[in-house]
């Protein structure tokens, strides 16, 4: 049996008419660049999250540099980001000319909220919680935090559409928050694209500025800004598989429940745990795995593809690599290992994935 580790096509036959079309109707209006798709979509991802204000950008990582730019985040700022998380988050702050400070996660990956507090000096200026593998972040904690000492709360949610804290989606939490919608993402497009959200209309006006040349209206340059837009073809997929979102997310928390029950507890691997207060949309299923790097070589043998999120933390990597230890990061990266995991899974290639695991650890 050959299981990848995401089927990007096996999703595309499940919508196939409805994504054909919208791309024909993409080039039959010549929409390439903005347009009604990009609107209609900024609507309906925002009707998500209890109608808060949504710029559709080029990617991800822009959606965080533009929202810290508009904040006057530079040099002389620090900004609190985890040790585990993927490159763009401590991009975005050195791109501003801005400083990342880093500080470890707690045992479930998520950034560690004692730790964020120890960390705040009179240069902190903006803390950037991670949804990793789309677990939430305590947000009511952080939020209580940032709101002590004065602080802007930008929320990565690059790996967590529709997850939620106390009932209440992350995204909604923080002043701001950054989406990616790269192709493998729970939502994703068929190229990069990118989106922020805001409570505050104004700043949502002046990221929107930012991610178009500084434009207030066609030629009315304002200010110095960037090209940083959501191109109508990608917007065109996404408003056909935002309709599908709910429906998946379900269907990958189904997965992961199959996971949890089929994989058998020992003292070899650790299972995602989850905090009874927070609903985890599983972008992905990441196990803590004795051997690691064993198993993952067995499993391809055996037609299952894996992946690692991530191999080392940003702080030993070459751009940010400090001297200071963070144990939970360190212990997570050298453990990891992300099994297949997507909504069009079927139960018998589950049962083909955790029968392997636990025969390999007989």
């Amino acid at each position: 049996m050959k299981i990848e580790f995401v089927d990007l096509h096996r999703q595309y036959l499940t919508i196939k008419q409805e994504i054909d079309a919208a791309i024909s109707d993409v080039i039959r209006n010549s929409a390439y660049i903005g347009g009604e798709a990009v609107a209609k979509f900024e609507i309906s991802f925002s009707k998500l999250f209890d109608n808060q204000s949504v710029v559709a950008c080029a990617n991800g990582t822009d959606s965080l540099e533009i929202i810290l730019q508009a904040q006057s985040v530079g040099p002389g700022d620090e900004v609190i980001i985890p040790a585990l998380t993927w490159i763009s988050t401590a991009e975005a702050v050195v791109s501003v000319g801005a400083t990342p400070v880093f500080v470890d996660v707690d045992d479930e990956g998520l950034i560690d909220l004692d730790q964020v507090e120890q960390a705040i000096t009179e240069k902190t200026k903006v803390i950037i919680p991670v949804h990793l593998y789309g677990k939430p972040v305590d947000m009511i904690n952080l939020m209580n935090i940032a709101n002590k000492h004065g602080l802007f709360v930008l929320e990565d949610c690059a790996q967590a559409h529709l997850a939620e804290w106390g009932k209440k989606k992350i995204g909604t939490y923080g002043h701001a928050a950054s989406f990616s919608f790269f192709p493998g993402k729970n939502l994703g497009a068929y190229g990069d694209a990118g989106a922020m959200m805001f409570q505050d209309g104004a700043l949502a006006d002046q990221c929107r500025m930012i991610a178009q040349h500084g434009q207030m209206g066609k030629h009315n340059h304002i200010i110095s800004g960037r090209n940083s837009r959501l191109d109508g073809m990608q917007a065109a997929i996404l408003n056909v598989k935002i309709n599908h979102l709910i429906k998946w997310t379900t269907q990958r928390q189904f997965v992961a429940q199959q996971y949890d029950q089929l994989l058998k507890p020992t003292k070899e691997i650790k299972l995602p745990s989850i905090s009874s207060k927070g609903t985890c949309v599983y972008h992905l299923y990441a196990i803590e795995a004795q051997k690691r790097d064993e198993l993952k070589r067995y499993l391809d043998s055996n037609g299952i593809s894996t992946a690692i999120h991530y191999p080392l933390p940003l702080t030993s990597t070459l751009p940010f690599h400090s001297t200071k230890r963070f144990p939970n990061a360190e212990r997570i990266t050298a453990n990891t290992l992300s099994l297949p995991i997507f909504a069009e899974i079927n139960l018998d290639e589950v049962g083909y994935v955790a029968d392997k695991i636990n025969t390999f650890y007989i």
